[in-house]
Protein backbone atom coordinates (compact mmCIF):
# COMPACT_ATOMS: atom_id res chain seq x y z
CA UNK A 1 0.00 0.00 0.00
CA UNK A 2 2.44 2.25 1.28
CA UNK A 3 4.08 1.66 -2.46
CA UNK A 4 1.23 2.13 -3.96
CA UNK A 5 0.53 5.43 -2.42
CA UNK A 6 4.24 5.84 -3.43
CA UNK A 7 3.87 5.37 -6.88
CA UNK A 8 0.18 7.81 -7.33
CA UNK A 9 1.92 10.39 -5.38
CA UNK A 10 4.77 10.71 -8.09
CA UNK A 11 2.14 10.38 -11.23
CA UNK A 12 0.16 13.49 -9.42
CA UNK A 13 3.31 14.95 -9.39
CA UNK A 14 4.40 14.35 -13.09
CA UNK A 15 1.05 15.20 -14.11
CA UNK A 16 0.96 18.23 -12.24
CA UNK A 17 4.81 19.37 -14.17
CA UNK A 18 3.12 18.55 -17.11
CA UNK A 19 0.39 20.65 -16.51
CA UNK A 20 2.58 23.85 -15.17
CA UNK A 21 4.70 23.03 -18.74
CA UNK A 22 1.27 23.19 -20.88
CA UNK A 23 -0.18 26.07 -18.87
CA UNK A 24 3.76 27.94 -18.61
CA UNK A 25 3.87 27.48 -22.77
CA UNK A 26 0.62 28.22 -23.63
CA UNK A 27 0.52 31.13 -22.30
CA UNK A 28 4.13 32.48 -22.80
CA UNK A 29 2.73 31.71 -26.18
CA UNK A 30 -0.09 34.00 -26.15
CA UNK A 31 1.36 36.94 -24.35
CA UNK A 32 4.45 36.85 -26.65
CA UNK A 33 2.36 37.01 -29.87
CA UNK A 34 0.03 39.93 -28.48
CA UNK A 35 3.28 42.01 -27.18
CA UNK A 36 4.74 41.27 -30.83
CA UNK A 37 1.20 42.91 -32.44
CA UNK A 38 0.95 45.80 -29.72
CA UNK A 39 5.08 46.43 -30.37
CA UNK A 40 6.21 44.90 -33.51
CA UNK A 41 4.10 48.02 -35.67
CA UNK A 42 6.41 50.21 -33.87
CA UNK A 43 9.90 48.88 -33.69
CA UNK A 44 9.66 47.69 -37.57
CA UNK A 45 8.47 51.49 -38.00
CA UNK A 46 11.32 52.74 -36.75
CA UNK A 47 14.04 50.19 -38.10
CA UNK A 48 12.51 50.42 -42.12
CA UNK A 49 12.24 54.18 -41.66
CA UNK A 50 15.75 54.69 -39.97
CA UNK A 51 17.41 52.63 -42.40
CA UNK A 52 16.11 53.39 -45.48
CA UNK A 53 15.81 57.00 -44.29
CA UNK A 54 19.98 56.66 -43.39
CA UNK A 55 20.17 55.02 -47.51
CA UNK A 56 18.30 57.13 -49.32
CA UNK A 57 20.04 60.22 -47.58
CA UNK A 58 23.87 58.66 -47.40
CA UNK A 59 22.99 57.28 -51.37
CA UNK A 60 24.30 60.31 -53.11
CA UNK A 61 27.52 61.16 -50.81
CA UNK A 62 27.93 57.15 -51.66
CA UNK A 63 27.96 57.14 -55.23
CA UNK A 64 30.11 60.74 -55.52
CA UNK A 65 33.01 58.72 -53.09
CA UNK A 66 32.53 55.79 -54.88
CA UNK A 67 33.09 57.15 -58.13
CA UNK A 68 36.57 59.72 -57.29
CA UNK A 69 37.93 56.29 -55.34
CA UNK A 70 37.30 54.36 -58.41
CA UNK A 71 39.28 57.41 -60.19
CA UNK A 72 42.08 57.84 -57.44
CA UNK A 73 42.43 53.79 -57.07
CA UNK A 74 45.55 52.80 -58.70
CA UNK A 75 43.75 48.87 -58.36
CA UNK A 76 42.75 49.00 -61.84
CA UNK A 77 44.02 50.27 -65.49
CA UNK A 78 42.15 53.17 -67.40
CA UNK A 79 39.96 50.93 -69.52
CA UNK A 80 38.68 48.85 -66.88
CA UNK A 81 38.28 52.14 -64.97
CA UNK A 82 36.16 53.29 -67.41
CA UNK A 83 33.77 50.16 -67.93
CA UNK A 84 33.11 50.06 -64.38
CA UNK A 85 31.91 53.63 -64.67
CA UNK A 86 29.26 52.60 -67.20
CA UNK A 87 28.01 50.10 -65.09
CA UNK A 88 28.28 51.22 -61.80
CA UNK A 89 24.42 52.74 -62.68
CA UNK A 90 23.29 49.27 -62.62
CA UNK A 91 25.14 48.27 -58.98
CA UNK A 92 24.15 51.13 -57.37
CA UNK A 93 20.53 50.38 -58.52
CA UNK A 94 20.86 46.88 -57.42
CA UNK A 95 22.47 47.61 -53.90
CA UNK A 96 19.57 50.38 -53.21
CA UNK A 97 16.90 47.91 -54.40
CA UNK A 98 18.36 45.23 -52.03
CA UNK A 99 19.19 47.41 -49.48
CA UNK A 100 15.71 48.59 -48.86
CA UNK A 101 14.34 44.71 -49.26
CA UNK A 102 16.62 43.63 -46.46
CA UNK A 103 15.68 46.37 -44.19
CA UNK A 104 12.39 45.87 -44.44
CA UNK A 105 12.91 41.99 -44.13
CA UNK A 106 14.80 42.80 -40.72
CA UNK A 107 12.57 45.56 -39.27
CA UNK A 108 9.39 43.22 -39.95
CA UNK A 109 11.62 39.94 -38.38
CA UNK A 110 13.06 41.77 -35.21
CA UNK A 111 9.88 43.84 -34.18
CA UNK A 112 7.59 41.19 -33.86
CA UNK A 113 10.14 38.10 -33.42
CA UNK A 114 12.30 39.50 -30.37
CA UNK A 115 8.83 40.91 -28.04
CA UNK A 116 7.63 37.25 -28.70
CA UNK A 117 10.69 35.30 -28.31
CA UNK A 118 11.41 37.91 -25.27
CA UNK A 119 8.75 36.41 -23.13
CA UNK A 120 9.99 32.59 -23.20
CA UNK A 121 13.33 33.72 -21.85
CA UNK A 122 11.97 35.59 -18.95
CA UNK A 123 10.76 32.37 -18.14
CA UNK A 124 14.95 31.59 -16.98
CA UNK A 125 14.30 34.03 -13.83
CA UNK A 126 14.24 31.69 -10.67
CA UNK A 127 11.23 33.56 -8.88
CA UNK A 128 8.00 33.35 -9.84
CA UNK A 129 7.48 37.08 -9.61
CA UNK A 130 10.25 38.10 -11.21
CA UNK A 131 9.28 35.53 -14.54
CA UNK A 132 5.44 37.13 -14.55
CA UNK A 133 6.95 40.66 -14.35
CA UNK A 134 9.67 40.12 -17.20
CA UNK A 135 7.07 38.36 -19.12
CA UNK A 136 5.01 40.98 -19.49
CA UNK A 137 8.21 43.59 -19.53
CA UNK A 138 11.02 41.99 -21.63
CA UNK A 139 10.25 42.45 -24.97
CA UNK A 140 8.73 45.48 -24.79
CA UNK A 141 10.62 49.05 -24.64
CA UNK A 142 13.87 47.28 -24.65
CA UNK A 143 12.75 46.15 -28.72
CA UNK A 144 12.21 49.68 -29.38
CA UNK A 145 15.47 51.08 -28.12
CA UNK A 146 16.98 47.72 -29.57
CA UNK A 147 15.78 49.02 -32.97
CA UNK A 148 16.61 52.30 -32.45
CA UNK A 149 20.38 51.02 -31.95
CA UNK A 150 20.03 49.07 -35.11
CA UNK A 151 19.62 52.28 -37.36
CA UNK A 152 22.08 54.02 -35.28
CA UNK A 153 24.92 51.06 -35.83
CA UNK A 154 24.04 50.94 -39.81
CA UNK A 155 24.43 55.08 -39.95
CA UNK A 156 27.74 54.28 -38.51
CA UNK A 157 28.66 51.73 -40.96
CA UNK A 158 27.54 54.40 -43.80
CA UNK A 159 28.84 57.55 -42.81
CA UNK A 160 31.79 56.80 -41.17
CA UNK A 161 32.97 53.04 -41.88
CA UNK A 162 32.30 52.78 -45.98
CA UNK A 163 34.65 55.67 -46.80
CA UNK A 164 37.40 54.50 -44.32
CA UNK A 165 37.18 51.48 -46.33
CA UNK A 166 37.38 53.99 -49.86
CA UNK A 167 40.27 55.84 -48.40
CA UNK A 168 42.38 52.62 -47.97
CA UNK A 169 41.52 51.47 -51.41
CA UNK A 170 42.93 54.97 -52.62
CA UNK A 171 45.59 54.66 -50.72
CA UNK A 172 47.26 51.24 -50.91
CA UNK A 173 49.34 50.86 -53.92
CA UNK A 174 49.37 47.72 -55.84
CA UNK A 175 51.99 45.18 -54.81
CA UNK A 176 53.27 41.90 -56.13
CA UNK A 177 50.80 40.07 -54.62
CA UNK A 178 47.84 41.92 -55.76
CA UNK A 179 49.20 43.50 -59.19
CA UNK A 180 46.17 45.90 -60.58
CA UNK A 181 43.79 44.64 -62.25
CA UNK A 182 43.80 45.00 -66.02
CA UNK A 183 40.83 45.54 -68.55
CA UNK A 184 42.12 42.37 -70.06
CA UNK A 185 41.70 40.07 -67.00
CA UNK A 186 37.97 41.18 -67.15
CA UNK A 187 36.60 38.61 -69.16
CA UNK A 188 38.02 35.51 -67.24
CA UNK A 189 36.45 37.06 -63.87
CA UNK A 190 33.83 37.57 -65.32
CA UNK A 191 33.27 33.92 -66.90
CA UNK A 192 34.03 32.35 -63.75
CA UNK A 193 31.31 34.13 -61.23
CA UNK A 194 29.01 33.39 -64.00
CA UNK A 195 30.33 29.94 -63.89
CA UNK A 196 30.14 29.90 -60.40
CA UNK A 197 26.81 31.27 -60.03
CA UNK A 198 25.68 28.30 -62.29
CA UNK A 199 26.83 25.75 -60.83
CA UNK A 200 26.92 26.59 -56.98
CA UNK A 201 23.33 28.01 -56.87
CA UNK A 202 21.59 24.70 -58.13
CA UNK A 203 23.74 22.10 -56.54
CA UNK A 204 24.09 24.38 -53.37
CA UNK A 205 20.30 24.69 -53.31
CA UNK A 206 19.62 20.69 -54.67
CA UNK A 207 21.82 19.74 -51.66
CA UNK A 208 19.94 21.11 -48.86
CA UNK A 209 16.46 20.71 -50.26
CA UNK A 210 17.71 16.88 -50.53
CA UNK A 211 18.69 16.81 -46.89
CA UNK A 212 16.07 18.76 -45.17
CA UNK A 213 13.87 16.26 -44.49
CA UNK A 214 16.24 14.31 -42.74
CA UNK A 215 17.54 17.49 -41.20
CA UNK A 216 13.39 18.14 -40.20
CA UNK A 217 12.67 15.07 -38.92
CA UNK A 218 15.85 13.98 -36.79
CA UNK A 219 15.89 18.02 -35.58
CA UNK A 220 12.31 16.74 -34.01
CA UNK A 221 13.67 13.28 -32.88
CA UNK A 222 16.60 15.13 -31.19
CA UNK A 223 14.11 17.29 -29.37
CA UNK A 224 11.63 15.17 -28.45
CA UNK A 225 14.33 12.47 -27.02
CA UNK A 226 15.44 15.62 -24.88
CA UNK A 227 12.04 16.48 -23.74
CA UNK A 228 11.24 12.87 -22.76
CA UNK A 229 14.63 12.28 -21.05
CA UNK A 230 14.68 15.71 -19.78
CA UNK A 231 18.55 16.37 -21.53
CA UNK A 232 19.72 19.57 -23.28
CA UNK A 233 17.50 22.60 -22.89
CA UNK A 234 14.83 21.01 -21.41
CA UNK A 235 17.17 20.38 -17.97
CA UNK A 236 16.45 23.39 -16.60
CA UNK A 237 12.48 23.39 -15.71
CA UNK A 238 12.22 27.03 -16.17
CA UNK A 239 13.57 26.79 -19.78
CA UNK A 240 11.24 24.38 -21.19
CA UNK A 241 8.61 26.71 -22.75
CA UNK A 242 11.52 27.84 -24.65
CA UNK A 243 12.29 24.42 -25.95
CA UNK A 244 9.33 24.40 -26.92
CA UNK A 245 9.05 26.95 -29.18
CA UNK A 246 12.13 25.84 -30.78
CA UNK A 247 9.95 22.65 -31.20
CA UNK A 248 6.89 24.58 -32.52
CA UNK A 249 9.32 26.49 -34.79
CA UNK A 250 11.46 24.11 -35.81
CA UNK A 251 9.84 23.72 -39.35
CA UNK A 252 10.77 27.96 -39.95
CA UNK A 253 14.15 27.27 -38.84
CA UNK A 254 14.90 24.74 -41.43
CA UNK A 255 13.01 26.58 -44.40
CA UNK A 256 15.26 29.82 -42.72
CA UNK A 257 18.55 27.49 -43.42
CA UNK A 258 17.45 26.41 -47.13
CA UNK A 259 17.12 30.08 -47.81
CA UNK A 260 19.95 31.31 -45.98
CA UNK A 261 22.09 28.56 -47.90
CA UNK A 262 21.06 29.45 -51.59
CA UNK A 263 21.58 33.63 -50.64
CA UNK A 264 24.91 32.35 -49.80
CA UNK A 265 25.90 30.16 -52.47
CA UNK A 266 25.43 33.40 -54.83
CA UNK A 267 28.33 35.11 -52.95
CA UNK A 268 30.53 31.96 -52.97
CA UNK A 269 29.92 31.13 -56.31
CA UNK A 270 31.02 34.95 -57.31
CA UNK A 271 34.20 34.65 -55.29
CA UNK A 272 35.18 32.43 -57.80
CA UNK A 273 36.44 35.74 -59.88
CA UNK A 274 37.93 36.67 -56.81
CA UNK A 275 40.16 33.23 -57.02
CA UNK A 276 41.27 33.86 -60.77
CA UNK A 277 41.92 37.23 -59.66
CA UNK A 278 44.17 35.68 -56.93
CA UNK A 279 45.89 33.12 -58.04
CA UNK A 280 46.07 34.28 -61.59
CA UNK A 281 44.37 31.29 -62.85
CA UNK A 282 40.91 30.11 -64.63
CA UNK A 283 41.47 26.70 -64.12
CA UNK A 284 42.06 27.08 -60.29
CA UNK A 285 38.83 29.30 -60.41
CA UNK A 286 36.82 26.83 -62.17
CA UNK A 287 38.47 24.26 -59.77
CA UNK A 288 36.93 26.31 -56.53
CA UNK A 289 33.64 26.30 -57.83
CA UNK A 290 34.03 22.78 -57.87
CA UNK A 291 35.43 21.83 -54.72
CA UNK A 292 33.00 24.20 -52.99
CA UNK A 293 30.19 22.14 -53.83
CA UNK A 294 32.08 19.23 -52.38
CA UNK A 295 33.23 20.96 -49.12
CA UNK A 296 29.32 22.10 -48.72
CA UNK A 297 28.41 18.49 -48.94
CA UNK A 298 30.55 17.45 -46.48
CA UNK A 299 30.12 20.05 -43.80
CA UNK A 300 26.49 19.52 -43.77
CA UNK A 301 27.15 15.34 -43.30
CA UNK A 302 29.36 16.82 -40.66
CA UNK A 303 26.21 19.13 -39.10
CA UNK A 304 23.73 16.52 -39.63
CA UNK A 305 25.75 13.25 -38.47
CA UNK A 306 25.69 11.50 -42.12
CA UNK A 307 28.43 9.72 -43.70
CA UNK A 308 31.63 11.05 -43.32
CA UNK A 309 33.34 12.98 -46.26
CA UNK A 310 31.62 13.36 -50.03
CA UNK A 311 32.04 11.27 -53.15
CA UNK A 312 32.16 14.81 -54.96
CA UNK A 313 35.81 15.95 -56.24
CA UNK A 314 37.65 18.39 -54.11
CA UNK A 315 40.41 19.79 -56.72
CA UNK A 316 42.75 21.80 -55.39
CA UNK A 317 42.80 25.56 -56.21
CA UNK A 318 45.57 27.01 -53.98
CA UNK A 319 49.49 26.92 -54.87
CA UNK A 320 50.54 26.71 -51.31
CA UNK A 321 48.83 26.17 -47.71
CA UNK A 322 48.01 28.94 -45.93
CA UNK A 323 50.27 28.84 -42.67
CA UNK A 324 47.76 29.99 -40.05
CA UNK A 325 44.05 28.85 -41.50
CA UNK A 326 42.77 25.51 -41.07
CA UNK A 327 42.51 23.21 -44.13
CA UNK A 328 39.37 22.11 -45.02
CA UNK A 329 39.61 21.58 -48.77
CA UNK A 330 42.27 19.65 -51.18
CA UNK A 331 45.36 21.59 -49.84
CA UNK A 332 44.43 25.43 -50.57
CA UNK A 333 43.96 28.11 -48.27
CA UNK A 334 41.06 29.99 -47.78
CA UNK A 335 41.67 33.43 -46.80
CA UNK A 336 38.50 35.40 -45.64
CA UNK A 337 36.44 33.85 -48.27
CA UNK A 338 37.88 30.99 -49.76
CA UNK A 339 36.68 27.51 -48.39
CA UNK A 340 35.57 29.20 -45.42
CA UNK A 341 32.69 30.78 -47.64
CA UNK A 342 31.28 27.05 -47.28
CA UNK A 343 31.37 27.02 -43.41
CA UNK A 344 29.65 30.41 -43.58
CA UNK A 345 26.64 28.67 -45.77
CA UNK A 346 26.61 25.42 -43.78
CA UNK A 347 26.44 27.32 -40.58
CA UNK A 348 22.95 28.34 -41.28
CA UNK A 349 22.52 24.31 -41.47
CA UNK A 350 21.14 23.49 -37.79
CA UNK A 351 23.58 20.95 -35.93
CA UNK A 352 22.04 17.95 -34.54
CA UNK A 353 24.82 17.24 -31.95
CA UNK A 354 23.09 15.89 -28.52
CA UNK A 355 21.89 19.23 -26.85
CA UNK A 356 23.71 20.94 -23.68
CA UNK A 357 22.01 22.46 -20.69
CA UNK A 358 21.54 25.61 -21.12
CA UNK A 359 23.94 26.41 -17.73
CA UNK A 360 26.38 24.41 -20.11
CA UNK A 361 25.50 26.46 -22.71
CA UNK A 362 26.37 29.94 -20.91
CA UNK A 363 30.11 28.63 -19.40
CA UNK A 364 30.66 29.72 -23.05
CA UNK A 365 31.99 33.37 -23.59
CA UNK A 366 29.86 35.08 -25.85
CA UNK A 367 30.46 38.17 -28.19
CA UNK A 368 28.45 40.37 -26.02
CA UNK A 369 31.54 39.65 -23.31
CA UNK A 370 34.26 40.51 -25.33
CA UNK A 371 32.83 43.73 -26.60
CA UNK A 372 31.93 44.78 -22.74
CA UNK A 373 35.72 43.23 -21.08
CA UNK A 374 37.10 44.97 -24.68
CA UNK A 375 35.52 48.47 -23.27
CA UNK A 376 36.08 48.29 -19.47
CA UNK A 377 39.14 47.72 -20.66
CA UNK A 378 39.22 50.55 -22.67
CA UNK A 379 37.73 52.58 -20.13
CA UNK A 380 40.29 51.52 -16.95
CA UNK A 381 43.30 52.07 -19.03
CA UNK A 382 41.90 55.44 -19.94
CA UNK A 383 41.77 56.67 -16.63
CA UNK A 384 45.33 55.07 -16.20
CA UNK A 385 46.55 57.36 -18.62
CA UNK A 386 44.67 60.06 -17.55
CA UNK A 387 46.19 59.83 -13.62
CA UNK A 388 48.96 59.73 -15.44
CA UNK A 389 48.99 62.96 -17.78
CA UNK A 390 49.66 61.01 -20.40
CA UNK A 391 46.20 61.93 -22.20
CA UNK A 392 44.50 65.31 -21.55
CA UNK A 393 40.53 66.09 -21.82
CA UNK A 394 41.25 67.77 -25.12
CA UNK A 395 42.11 64.56 -27.02
CA UNK A 396 39.05 62.84 -25.30
CA UNK A 397 36.79 66.39 -27.27
CA UNK A 398 38.76 66.07 -30.13
CA UNK A 399 38.25 61.99 -30.78
CA UNK A 400 34.24 62.80 -30.15
CA UNK A 401 34.36 65.44 -32.82
CA UNK A 402 36.50 63.24 -35.33
CA UNK A 403 35.01 61.88 -38.43
CA UNK A 404 36.87 58.76 -37.96
CA UNK A 405 39.51 57.03 -36.34
CA UNK A 406 42.04 58.21 -38.69
CA UNK A 407 41.32 61.47 -36.74
CA UNK A 408 42.20 62.01 -33.02
CA UNK A 409 44.37 58.68 -33.32
CA UNK A 410 46.02 59.63 -29.84
CA UNK A 411 42.32 57.69 -28.27
CA UNK A 412 41.11 56.64 -31.21
CA UNK A 413 43.36 54.38 -32.11
CA UNK A 414 46.33 54.58 -29.54
CA UNK A 415 44.30 54.49 -26.43
CA UNK A 416 42.47 50.31 -27.55
CA UNK A 417 45.97 49.58 -29.00
CA UNK A 418 47.26 50.38 -25.41
CA UNK A 419 44.37 48.39 -23.80
CA UNK A 420 44.98 45.21 -26.14
CA UNK A 421 48.89 45.48 -25.32
CA UNK A 422 48.11 45.27 -21.38
CA UNK A 423 45.75 42.32 -22.25
CA UNK A 424 48.39 40.31 -24.62
CA UNK A 425 51.64 41.38 -21.89
CA UNK A 426 48.83 39.83 -19.30
CA UNK A 427 48.16 36.78 -20.95
CA UNK A 428 51.92 36.04 -21.41
CA UNK A 429 52.45 36.50 -17.93
CA UNK A 430 49.77 34.29 -16.79
CA UNK A 431 50.26 31.36 -19.08
CA UNK A 432 47.34 31.57 -21.14
CA UNK A 433 47.03 29.85 -24.07
CA UNK A 434 44.55 32.66 -25.90
CA UNK A 435 43.83 35.75 -23.90
CA UNK A 436 42.83 36.85 -20.25
CA UNK A 437 40.68 39.57 -20.26
CA UNK A 438 39.37 42.02 -17.19
CA UNK A 439 37.55 40.30 -14.52
CA UNK A 440 39.17 37.41 -15.55
CA UNK A 441 37.44 35.87 -18.20
CA UNK A 442 40.27 33.94 -20.05
CA UNK A 443 39.37 33.50 -24.49
CA UNK A 444 41.21 29.79 -25.87
CA UNK A 445 40.43 27.74 -28.51
CA UNK A 446 37.82 25.69 -26.37
CA UNK A 447 35.11 28.61 -25.46
CA UNK A 448 35.96 31.33 -27.90
CA UNK A 449 32.73 32.53 -29.83
CA UNK A 450 32.07 30.12 -32.43
CA UNK A 451 31.59 33.50 -35.12
CA UNK A 452 33.85 34.06 -38.20
CA UNK A 453 33.90 37.48 -37.62
CA UNK A 454 36.09 36.79 -34.36
CA UNK A 455 37.62 34.24 -36.07
CA UNK A 456 39.78 37.57 -38.80
CA UNK A 457 41.11 38.66 -35.29
CA UNK A 458 41.97 35.73 -33.25
CA UNK A 459 45.00 34.16 -34.55
CA UNK A 460 46.34 37.54 -35.99
CA UNK A 461 46.23 38.39 -32.19
CA UNK A 462 47.54 35.10 -30.93
CA UNK A 463 50.70 35.37 -33.89
CA UNK A 464 51.08 39.34 -32.53
CA UNK A 465 51.52 37.65 -28.88
CA UNK A 466 53.49 34.95 -29.34
CA UNK A 467 55.95 37.52 -31.54
CA UNK A 468 55.98 39.56 -28.16
CA UNK A 469 56.40 36.48 -25.91
CA UNK A 470 59.72 35.30 -27.94
CA UNK A 471 61.29 39.15 -27.50
CA UNK A 472 61.01 38.96 -23.75
CA UNK A 473 60.86 42.57 -23.17
CA UNK A 474 62.35 43.71 -20.47
CA UNK A 475 59.89 46.58 -18.41
CA UNK A 476 61.42 49.74 -19.73
CA UNK A 477 60.86 48.01 -23.63
CA UNK A 478 57.44 46.92 -22.50
CA UNK A 479 57.07 50.95 -21.69
CA UNK A 480 58.41 51.74 -24.82
CA UNK A 481 55.92 50.01 -26.74
CA UNK A 482 52.97 51.54 -24.96
CA UNK A 483 54.34 54.87 -25.72
CA UNK A 484 54.66 53.84 -29.58
CA UNK A 485 51.55 52.39 -29.50
CA UNK A 486 49.58 55.28 -28.01
CA UNK A 487 51.15 58.13 -29.74
CA UNK A 488 51.82 56.60 -33.02
CA UNK A 489 54.29 58.78 -34.75
CA UNK A 490 54.02 61.79 -32.28
CA UNK A 491 57.34 62.02 -31.14
CA UNK A 492 56.98 64.89 -29.69
CA UNK A 493 54.40 63.50 -27.41
CA UNK A 494 56.49 60.24 -26.79
CA UNK A 495 58.99 62.32 -25.66
CA UNK A 496 56.60 64.48 -23.32
CA UNK A 497 55.47 61.27 -21.22
CA UNK A 498 58.09 59.82 -19.08
CA UNK A 499 56.75 56.85 -17.67
CA UNK A 500 60.01 55.34 -17.36
CA UNK A 501 60.70 53.24 -20.76
CA UNK A 502 63.71 52.66 -22.43
CA UNK A 503 64.53 52.85 -25.90
CA UNK A 504 66.70 49.23 -27.17
CA UNK A 505 70.13 50.28 -28.46
CA UNK A 506 69.96 47.33 -31.10
CA UNK A 507 68.31 48.96 -34.05
CA UNK A 508 67.50 45.60 -35.04
CA UNK A 509 65.09 45.46 -31.63
CA UNK A 510 63.97 48.53 -31.97
CA UNK A 511 62.48 48.08 -35.65
CA UNK A 512 60.69 44.58 -34.33
CA UNK A 513 59.01 47.04 -31.68
CA UNK A 514 57.87 49.31 -34.39
CA UNK A 515 56.55 46.32 -36.82
CA UNK A 516 54.48 45.05 -33.42
CA UNK A 517 53.02 48.80 -32.61
CA UNK A 518 52.26 48.41 -36.69
CA UNK A 519 50.65 45.65 -36.74
CA UNK A 520 48.58 46.47 -33.49
CA UNK A 521 47.26 49.28 -35.04
CA UNK A 522 46.46 48.28 -38.08
CA UNK A 523 43.78 45.65 -36.18
CA UNK A 524 42.54 48.19 -33.94
CA UNK A 525 41.91 50.61 -36.68
CA UNK A 526 40.07 47.11 -38.87
CA UNK A 527 38.34 46.67 -35.54
CA UNK A 528 36.69 50.15 -35.66
CA UNK A 529 35.08 49.71 -38.35
CA UNK A 530 33.01 46.85 -37.33
CA UNK A 531 29.18 47.34 -36.12
CA UNK A 532 28.35 48.46 -32.66
CA UNK A 533 32.14 49.32 -32.52
CA UNK A 534 32.11 53.17 -32.77
CA UNK A 535 28.68 53.48 -30.16
CA UNK A 536 30.44 51.48 -27.53
CA UNK A 537 33.95 53.30 -27.98
CA UNK A 538 31.94 56.86 -27.71
CA UNK A 539 30.69 55.96 -24.65
CA UNK A 540 33.80 55.20 -23.19
CA UNK A 541 35.01 58.82 -23.98
CA UNK A 542 31.94 60.01 -22.63
CA UNK A 543 32.59 57.96 -19.21
CA UNK A 544 36.69 59.19 -19.26
CA UNK A 545 35.52 63.00 -19.87
CA UNK A 546 32.84 62.69 -17.03
CA UNK A 547 35.53 61.25 -15.18
CA UNK A 548 38.56 63.85 -15.89
CA UNK A 549 35.80 66.56 -14.96
CA UNK A 550 35.34 64.79 -11.54
CA UNK A 551 38.97 64.75 -10.76
CA UNK A 552 39.52 68.45 -11.10
CA UNK A 553 36.72 69.55 -8.85
CA UNK A 554 36.14 68.74 -4.96
CA UNK A 555 33.40 67.28 -3.13
CA UNK A 556 30.22 68.12 -3.69
CA UNK A 557 30.25 69.80 -6.82
CA UNK A 558 31.83 66.33 -8.29
CA UNK A 559 28.64 65.46 -9.37
CA UNK A 560 27.40 68.90 -10.60
CA UNK A 561 30.20 69.09 -12.34
CA UNK A 562 30.21 65.79 -14.05
CA UNK A 563 26.39 66.70 -15.17
CA UNK A 564 27.83 69.61 -17.25
CA UNK A 565 30.51 68.07 -18.45
CA UNK A 566 27.69 65.17 -19.43
CA UNK A 567 25.56 68.15 -21.44
CA UNK A 568 28.81 69.64 -23.06
CA UNK A 569 29.30 66.04 -24.44
CA UNK A 570 26.20 66.08 -26.24
CA UNK A 571 26.49 69.66 -27.33
CA UNK A 572 29.28 68.56 -29.28
CA UNK A 573 27.83 65.12 -30.72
Amino acid sequence: MVVLDMDSSNNFDGCLRILYVVFAFLSAFFLGLLKALLVGPIAASILIGGNVGVILVMFPPHVAWTVYTLIKTNKFDALLKAAILVVLPVLFGVWLGLSIACSVLVGLGYGYFTPWVSTFEAFRHDSESKKFYHCLVDGTWGTIEGSCTVVTDFADICYHSYPIYLKELRGSPASNEHPPVRFIHVPGLIIAGVIGVIVDIPLFTAIVIVKSPYMLFKGWFRLMHDLISREGPFLETACIPIAGLTILLWPLIVVGSILVTILSSVFIGLYASVIVYQERSFRRGIAYVIAMVAEFDEYTNDGLYLREGTFLPKPRYRRKKASNSSEHSGGGSHGKFGSGSTEHSARFVPNLAPSRSVREAIQEVKMVQIWGAIMRSCETKGKELLDAGAIIPADLYETLKAKNSHEGAIIGVGLPCVSLLHTLLYSIKAGSDGFVMVEGVEITYLNRPNDKLFDWFFQPMLVVKEQIRSMKLVEGEEKFLQKVVLFGNDTQRIEAWNNGSVIPEEALRAAQIQGISRRMTGMVRSVSKLPTYRRRFRQVIKALISYSTGEECGGATVRSNSMRSVASIDSIV
